[in-house]
């Protein structure tokens, strides 16, 4: 219609009334355009799929080796498997040989086909507080593919080879049949660590695997923290909070799950195959989708050092960018009061990981190649890295094709933009449903840091729950903010009070929106917040960008005042 009269809409899907149990969720669905339901050829497929059409006898018996899986409690799908056990090699007493099986879904999911294709267009699995939208049917996602406990299922597996120090010597890839010989929580898995065979319960899990198989594990991992101590990867400090939900859709629970040493373990035998598979297929001059993270632009370095230093932290400029820079300033700031503020902010200092054909390296974990292999039930780029696994290695006919090898620079962006589009649907809506949690405590007091500012005003994330909400420009008072050049603080133009991200704030809860996934706060204690009077502030559209012909410092340049 024309401006101002009336015009009509066309009613493309009925998704029900906010107010239903998992509306939220459905909401970030629709939002994002994220594909929920998959077409019938691809549950056709998925129904057809037939183990005893796997050829064993061209796969590698492993089925007598104690592989474990690891997971969180509540997982569904088991994508990997993990063994270890004392290297029998005279020449390296004190070594380990660790094995990583995970699921082969290129025997079932071939290029081009229905399944192929959607899982393609889905890019990767959705976490949503309440559900999982999986990237394959759940025939695959959870029976075929997942590596079930007791049972039979086809894999592609690394065997590595470490010294006593963790150190790498050798790796090789097969294509393989495996049986899992337990499935353990990390809770499980950890509780076995920290004990000795002797003191566990009768009925305790993993206890029969305690000595032979997970103990030996556990020592495998001792060897490999060491080397990753050596390598120094970035530390990131920031803890993930999950919520837990009811079969009616409401917040039972809000925590952040224990860090247990039975994560890290799994992790870091994760990375090793996953580096094992960008070493191999670079050597063997295969394309491949690597997982690479860019070192930080200088500038945004530079502005890392212009706003830590009024907080007494200093970031020594004339030092190669490297993830050791950002971890020394991280654990000298450790034990100030400054320190959320310092870690938020290096945070935000860091780029973007992404998926290319081309290889980068990965900064945050310190590494020259890194490639994404252990999870092809949830991620398409790790099913690439496997069919080029099977093409260079001659580990079959269902290998990486001329056609795709074509399309990786097209495949990757997709999968780097399904992989962020999750994230926002993610995000919208833990916030929709934290909004709709918080909605009856108005009024309320709560803890939180300032985890963004803008010249909307000031964004806050509460220390309880996680939630983000807003502290608008206008209960600020009267005087005109400004953003600061760094972007990461505000500052009053007539007072020069400084609000800086990671800052500890307390709040009142003045309105919460469950639709659009808002809460409104007011600040509390006005009054303590510091300031810089007399310093200049930038006015005008120069407060929130930089001036175009401003030329970055070049790196290793010492500033002087």
């Amino acid at each position: 219609g024309t401006r101002g009269g009336v015009g009509s809409v066309k009613t493309i899907e009925t998704v029900g009334s906010a107010n239903a149990p998992h509306a939220y969720s459905i909401l970030a669905f629709a939002e994002q355009g994220l594909p929920t339901d998959f077409p019938d050829d691809v549950l056709t497929q998925a129904d057809k799929a037939d183990p005893n059409d796997i050829d064993a006898n061209a796969r590698t018996d492993l089925r007598d080796i104690a592989f474990v899986t690891i997971d969180p409690a509540d997982a569904r799908d088991h994508d990997d498997a993990v063994f270890a056990e004392p290297d029998p090699a005279p020449d390296n007493a004190g070594g380990h040989i660790v094995w990583v099986a995970i699921a082969d879904v290129a025997v079932y999911v071939r290029p081009d086909s229905p399944m192929d294709k959607e899982a393609r267009k889905r890019g990767n699995s959705v976490y949503m507080p309440d559900r999982v939208v999986p990237m394959l049917p759940e025939r695959l996602s959870t029976d075929l593919c997942s590596l079930r406990e007791h049972e039979e299922r086809p894999c592609m597996a690394v065997r590595m080879r470490f010294d006593a120090y963790g150190k790498k010597l050798g790796h090789k890839f097969v294509r393989g049949t495996m049986r899992s010989a337990a499935k353990l929580s990390y809770q499980e898995a950890q509780r076995v660590f920290d004990s000795t065979p002797e003191s566990l319960p009768e009925d305790a899990p993993g206890k029969a695997l305690a000595e032979n198989v997970l103990h030996p594990l556990w020592d495998a991992y001792q060897a490999m923290a060491q080397a990753r101590e050596t390598r120094a990867p970035l530390i990131i400090d920031k803890p993930e909070r999950r919520i837990e939900m009811d079969d009616k859709g409401r917040i039972t629970r809000i925590y952040v799950p224990a860090r247990l040493e039975a994560h890290k373990l799994i992790e870091e035998m994760m990375i090793a195959a996953n580096v094992c598979a960008a070493e191999t297929l670079e050597q063997r001059q295969t394309p491949l989708l690597f997982r690479v993270h860019d070192a930080p632009p200088p500038d945004r370095v530079h502005a890392l050092a212009d706003f830590i230093r009024p907080l007494g932290a200093r970031i020594d400029l004339g030092q190669p960018v490297v993830p050791a820079l950002f971890n020394r300033l991280m654990v000298k700031a450790r034990e100030g009061e400054h320190y959320p503020t310092i870690s938020e902010a290096v945070l935000r200092t860091q780029s973007q990981a992404i998926y290319t054909p081309e290889n980068i390296g990965h900064f945050g974990l310190n590494l020259g190649r890194y490639a994404h292999f252990t999870s092809p039930i949830r991620r398409y780029a790790d099913l690439i890295v496997h069919r080029a696994l099977i093409r260079a290695l001659k580990l079959g006919n269902d290998g990486l094709t001329d056609s795709e090898i074509e399309k990786l620079p097209t495949v990757a962006e997709a999968v780097s933009v399904t992989e962020r589009r999750a994230m926002i649907a993610e995000r919208t809506a833990a916030d929709r449903y934290l909004s709709a949690y918080m909605s009856d405590r108005i009024g309320d007091r709560f803890a939180g840091q300032i985890s963004g500012v803008s010249r909307a005003g000031l964004f806050i994330k509460l220390n309880e729950t996680g939630a983000d909400g807003l502290v608008p420009i206008s209960r600020l008072g009267a005087e005109r903010f400004f953003v600061d050049d760094d972007k990461l603080s505000l500052v009053g133009g007539t007072t020069g009070t400084v609000f800086r991200i990671g800052q500890p704030v307390e709040v009142s809860l003045v309105e919460a929106t469950p639709l659009q996934g808002g809460l409104l706060f007011s600040l509390e204690d006005y009054a303590s917040f510091p300031s810089v009077k007399g310093r200049r502030v930038r006015r005008g559209p120069k407060t929130s960008r930089r001036p175009t012909g401003r030329k970055a410092r070049p790196m290793g340049r010492r500033r002087t005042k």
